[in-house]
């Protein structure tokens, strides 16, 4: 049954339940698990910090989130289909177990959070260049 996110618990079974989803995907999983080689033990504490601060409104994250986007993406160039992806993973975890404004604010956020990272590693840029030649 679908719930509101409405505590801290709540984001972390939306961040796990995400992320169980992305370590399994062909696409993104093996950018997470073998070119970042993720510390999940790590990261998910991190990403509640994260998304608490944005969904509860509380200040518990302190981290620039593009530093680590940038030097990743100097190993390994991200393209347009891993945010699509990532998006689609995403909504559908957050349509699937989760409703209400909060929903509707994390599925907002994370399209805005994907757009602006896409334009701070140029790839915007390289769409939008791309669908002028054709």
């Amino acid at each position: 049954m679908k719930k509101p996110i409405a505590t801290r618990a709540d984001v972390e079974e939306l961040v796990n339940r995400f992320y169980d989803r992305v370590k399994a995907d062909e696409l993104i999983g093996p950018i997470f698990n073998e070119v970042a080689r993720v510390n999940w033990n790590k990261h998910l504490p991190v990403m509640y910090d994260f998304w608490c601060s944005i969904l509860l409104d509380e200040d518990v994250y302190h981290r620039n989130a593009m530093i680590p986007h940038l030097q990743l993406n100097k190993r390994f160039p991200l393209q347009e289909e891993h945010f699509q992806r990532w998006l689609q993973l995403f909504d559908d975890t957050v349509d699937t177990c989760f409703e209400g404004e909060k929903a509707a604010l994390a599925k907002f956020r994370a399209r805005s959070i994907a757009g602006v990272m896409q334009t701070k590693l140029g790839l915007l840029k390289q769409i939008q260049n791309a669908n002028k030649r054709t």
